[in-house]
């Protein structure tokens, strides 16, 4: 038995809990993407609350109506109330990277529509500053080498994942080892690159994470300042 692994997905679920808690009856709740994210999945359903929803990804749309959510098709939604999700990396800023599951962009999109984001992770995930994670990169594919090559003047490795597609048919480069230390110069550089759909800087998105460390939930949130 791998009793840290034990521990570690048993503070994935704890944290996952707690943020279910903030779902309520008639909301329209946006759902992550991976093993975190099941969870909340989960304690969701379990809830049977008269609540709609939208997936980040085909295998979190699957589970959800597996356990009872209504499952609609974003590209008929505009807003959503809450989304909640996993993050590879947070810190005390409220800047995240996401995509190791490989939905950065539809994460992105759905966070991008919601009045609240909400993050849920065991303790690993929280550091002092984030960049120690690989940072997701979609790609259009008749683009893929331009975009490689862009890409190194900004990174120390850039690694294409093999034999992976995202759920829109898209490649991702794995990138290491910024260059830069300014998140939003770097998030702006990645935007202006042709053939670069979407990455995994969630630098403003984030209001609210519930990290999990040993059993102990903490919620922490963004102080959002008017204007």
């Amino acid at each position: 038995m791998d009793v840290v692994a034990d521990c570690t997905d048993a503070d994935k679920r704890l944290a996952a809990e707690a943020a279910a808690r903030e779902v309520r009856a008639g909301m329209l709740v946006g759902l992550g993407t991976g093993s975190t994210a099941a969870h909340a999945i989960r304690a969701i359903g379990a809830a049977g609350l008269a609540i709609e929803a939208v997936a980040t990804s085909e295998a979190s749309a699957a589970l959800a109506r597996s356990v009872g959510i209504r499952v609609r098709d974003f590209a008929g939604v505009a807003r959503v109330d809450l989304t909640i999700d996993g993050a590879d990396e947070i810190d005390d800023r409220f800047r995240a990277i996401k995509g190791a599951g490989g939905a950065m962009l539809r994460e992105k999109v759905v966070a991008a529509a919601s009045d609240r984001m909400v993050v849920i992770a065991d303790a690993s995930k929280r550091v002092a500053t984030i960049g120690a994670a690989k940072l997701p990169v979609e790609v259009l594919p008749f683009a893929l080498c331009y975009v490689a090559d862009a890409l190194a003047a900004m990174f120390g490795v850039v690694e294409a994942r093999a034999g992976y597609l995202t759920d829109n048919g898209n490649p991702v480069l794995d990138c290491r080892g910024a260059r830069v230390d300014n998140w939003r110069d770097l998030a702006r550089r990645l935007d202006a690159v042709p053939g670069v759909i979407g990455h995994g800087l969630f630098l403003l998105e984030v209001d609210a994470a519930y990290i999990a460390d040993h059993g102990t939930v903490t919620r922490l949130e963004r102080e959002r300042r008017a204007g």
